[in-house]
């Protein structure tokens, strides 16, 4: 029996559903973490919205995330005169043993969000994270199976049994087609589930995001919106570099203080807010 199947299902547009993938990346010792998320604003999903935060160091959970959410779904509301009625929500950036500890904290914060625009508001969420840092390959156990040069697997190859977890639900997907090396396929944790999505369902929403990433006409490893968390974050990143060159830390230390408050760095990665009606991370 194979325990590998094949994604082909052509996409299809969403009528009442949002995505928020989120990441965050940890800085050095002496460096704050940054904390993005994204969203979809319409219904294809092929526009998004995003919102960064600075936080304490090596913090895995997104500490403001109620007000983040807050204010994409305000965004969303706004830009389609509509509430989303289900919200998938891509999280990347987060480590096996700090899955249950992520799951209460930011579930509870999405929720929250919710209940704030309207009482009685309640979506239904379902909860996925991205994991790319592992050490699992997939190999064609039929050359004739095998893609390019490097003899990889196809792209849309996924794996849902033998190797994955007896008892959660989780699955392997590479959705891109490996150039140079080994592929690596993403590993997925679908950690809560309102909406009753079947595998199957999933799988295939999550493989077609990966074919909706603007800077590549080819499907990429993850889906889109969690590169595009990625790319707010790094650019947020930068924002802080600029801001201690341009107070002079970045070769003393500066007598001013103030540039390193909580205050101050959240100013030096705030974007206009014109500016967030356009995608100027992508």
């Amino acid at each position: 029996m194979k325990s590998y199947k094949m994604l082909v299902q052509r996409f299809s547009e969403f009528t009442s559903g949002t995505v928020f993938p989120n990441c965050f990346f940890s800085g050095d010792k002496t460096k704050p973490s940054i904390a993005a998320v994204v969203a979809s604003m319409d219904a294809h999903p092929s526009r998004y919205s995003a919102t960064v935060r600075v936080q304490s160091h090596r913090q895995e959970i997104i500490q403001d995330l109620y007000p983040m959410v807050r204010d994409l779904l305000l965004q969303f509301y706004r830009s389609t005169r509509f509430k989303p009625t289900r919200i998938i929500y891509y999280r990347d950036g987060v480590s096996e043993g700090q899955f249950l500890n992520v799951l209460n904290h930011e579930l509870r914060a999405i929720r929250e969000a919710c209940v704030k625009l309207e009482i009685g508001y309640q979506p239904g969420i379902t909860f996925v994270v991205v994991q790319k840092r592992h050490h699992t390959r997939l190999f064609c156990a039929d050359k004739k199976d095998q893609m390019g040069k490097s003899g990889n697997i196809p792209a849309g190859t996924t794996v849902d049994q033998v190797i994955t977890h007896p008892t959660e639900f989780d699955f392997y997907l590479c959705s891109h087609a490996g150039i140079q090396g080994t592929s690596r396929p993403s590993h997925y944790h679908v950690l809560w589930d309102d909406n009753h999505f079947s595998a199957d369902d999933i799988q295939n929403l999550t493989y077609q995001l990966c074919h909706t990433y603007v800077r590549c006409t080819r499907s990429v490893s993850i889906p889109a919106p969690a590169y595009y968390a990625h790319l707010v974050a790094f650019r947020a990143r930068y924002h802080l570099v600029e801001k201690e060159i341009d107070s002079g830390e970045g070769s003393q230390k500066s007598g001013n203080s103030d540039e390193r408050t909580p205050t101050a760095m959240m100013r030096a990665v705030t974007v206009h807010p014109d500016t967030l009606r356009v995608m100027y991370f992508a």
